[in-house]
């Protein structure tokens, strides 16, 4: 199983540690999140609606919300373009009941390298990591901010605390992030935990624009899962 060594290419931005670093996860950040989202809100919005029709063309809703765990354990809706197919959580069960390997695969990444769950529209938006656009709206609520730690479900909650995380529970929850730009979908879900105390640990407005900068990059290369 690969290890991830996370990258020291941040290691020159201001920390939580520092006196702006620090000062920069409260209003200041909060102020850039909302600044940034109104500023591209005209931009998303025509193309959320276009990929929303081609979403809903196998039949099933055009978005997925799901209930995520946010800053300080409270929990939101996480809003995305679905990828898909409607019963998804039913062919999940049904493939680990039927496949011990692909069982284990799930309990270690959350995730399988191979989904036969994702639709033919799903891959391109996942690929293309569009399916997170709707997102927006989740950072105009509050419940994310554009950069910040993955967010986890519910039933993932135990698995990060039994990791010994503890600073996703301090950040808003990220579109991109250390996990995002570095991991991108390759990792295990403990590795998750590693990445999330770097950025809480690093995390400033020049952090916050390098990784956000970094990320359309990823989004060109279409290495999204």
């Amino acid at each position: 199983m690969k290890h991830v060594v996370i990258s020291d290419r941040f290691d020159h931005i201001d920390a939580v540690g520092s006196t702006a670093g620090r000062r920069y996860l409260g209003a200041p950040k909060r102020l850039f999140d909302i600044f940034l989202a109104l500023l591209i809100l005209p931009v998303v919005a025509p193309i959320l609606a276009i990929l929303w029709v081609l979403t809903r063309l196998d039949g099933g809703p055009g978005f997925f919300g799901q209930e995520r765990v946010g800053k300080d354990g409270r929990r939101f809706t996480c809003w995305k373009l679905r990828t898909m197919v409607v019963d998804a959580e039913r062919v999940l069960a049904d493939l680990c009941a039927s496949d011990p390997k692909v069982a284990e695969e799930w309990h270690v990444n959350q995730k399988l390298a191979k989904d036969p769950r994702i639709t033919g529209v799903g891959r391109f938006l996942r690929k293309s990591s569009l399916d997170e656009l709707p997102q927006i709206l989740n950072i105009l609520w509050g419940d994310m901010s554009f950069v910040g730690p993955r967010p986890f479900t519910v039933g993932q909650e135990h698995l990060y605390v039994a990791a010994g995380g503890t600073a996703y529970f301090h950040l808003r929850p990220g579109v991109t992030g250390f996990w995002q730009i570095e991991g991108r979908g390759t990792t295990r879900f403990v590795d998750r935990v590693r990445f999330d105390e770097d950025y809480y640990a690093k995390a400033s407005l020049g952090c916050d624009l390098l990784l956000i900068g970094k990320t359309f990059g990823v989004v060109l290369k279409g290495t999204g899962h």
